[in-house]
């Protein structure tokens, strides 16, 4: 979980996603990398299980999961 989320783009794409569904297109304007980079940390953050994406034709729209927050509290140590 934590090296999902040690990484400031894969941070960026969290937040942008936290607003609601956008497509990888859309994602590409806002987090300036190249799209090899920008699929690259997609995919990290959907084995970490914090984003989901959903095909629509030749692109796929991006959504936080509805327990990342939960994974991510898990993740850290009691007391914090």
């Amino acid at each position: 979980m934590f090296a999902a989320l040690g990484d400031p783009i894969r941070l960026r794409i969290l937040d942008t996603v936290a607003g609601g569904e956008l497509c990888v297109c859309d994602l590409q304007e806002v987090v300036a990398v190249a799209p090899n980079l920008l699929s690259y940390h997609l995919k990290v953050l959907r084995e970490a299980g914090l984003i989901e994406g959903t095909r629509r034709g030749r692109w796929i729209d991006y959504a936080m999961m509805p327990q990342a927050a939960e994974l991510i509290a898990a993740a850290l140590p009691e007391g914090l």
